[in-house]
């Protein structure tokens, strides 16, 4: 078994092994992972943080030992809390990183960092607090940063920047914590997912009070929240259909 580390700010995670598939997620700075495959171009590997698995390009990250690995994915991680922020290497160039980036590797990378960070576990209030630092940022398919976000990557970050842990799809994170009956039961911060007509988890976003969600849909944005399911504001119609709320933290 091989491991590895994404060395740059951002690096795409793709479907199959080849630079037209499918993103279906981002490896950001510092994150660290298993070598499942490698190919003459591409490896396939699995997230230490989630266990997601895609295709990444062997440019585009460093071999780790598995000593390496297993002492950062016993670490508490240290996550960058700027929009962006600049890591500096040995010969003094700057590589920005993104919101939610990791910096436990820092000395394994020969990098300094002198931005603000966080590797403590926040109250649930806090939860709100930072997805507002996501607002307006564009949907993408597969994205993890104000640069381009899709739902279940705003939740599984705002999440994961206060210290918890959520699978990356929808799908998965509606398995996690604890099934609320109705909105009423909800508090601030807990999850509401959605389903398509066949009945599939599809979309997930972050209870706000008095009946709103932020949630990503175009962008991340704030809607109403009913039994039904999100009302647009803007459009005057439901978007998404209600399948579930799941209290992640008490």
């Amino acid at each position: 078994m091989q491991y590895g580390i994404c060395n740059l700010s951002m690096v795409p995670l793709r479907l199959e092994p080849n630079d037209t598939s499918e993103l279906v997620s981002q490896v950001l700075y510092g994150d660290y992972f298993k070598v499942l495959e490698k190919r003459k171009s591409w490896s396939k590997i699995r997230l230490g943080f989630d266990t997601y698995e895609g295709w990444i390009d062997n440019k585009q990250y460093l071999h780790i030992t598995e000593e390496q690995y297993y002492n950062l994915h016993e670490e508490t991680p240290i996550l960058s809390t700027d929009l962006v922020e600049f890591i500096e290497d040995k010969d003094q160039q700057l590589y920005p990183i993104s919101l939610g980036s990791s910096l436990n590797a820092l000395d394994l990378l020969h990098h300094t960092f002198e931005g603000h960070s966080v590797n403590t576990i926040s109250p649930k209030a806090a939860i709100l607090k930072t997805a507002f630092s996501y607002l307006n940022a564009p949907y993408l398919w597969g994205g993890k940063t104000p640069f381009g976000i899709d739902c279940s990557g705003f939740t599984q970050m705002v999440y994961k920047l206060n210290g918890y842990k959520l699978f990356r799809d929808a799908s998965q994170q509606a398995s996690q914590g604890e099934a609320l009956s109705f909105i009423e039961e909800s508090d601030a911060g807990d999850l509401a997912f959605f389903d398509n007509d066949e009945g599939s988890i599809v979309h997930v976003g972050i209870i706000m009070p008095d009946n709103f969600i932020i949630h990503a849909h175009g962008k991340v944005r704030i809607d109403r929240l009913d039994h039904s399911g999100i009302y647009n504001v803007d459009t005057g119609i439901h978007t998404h259909k209600l399948r579930v709320i799941k209290k992640i933290i008490a």
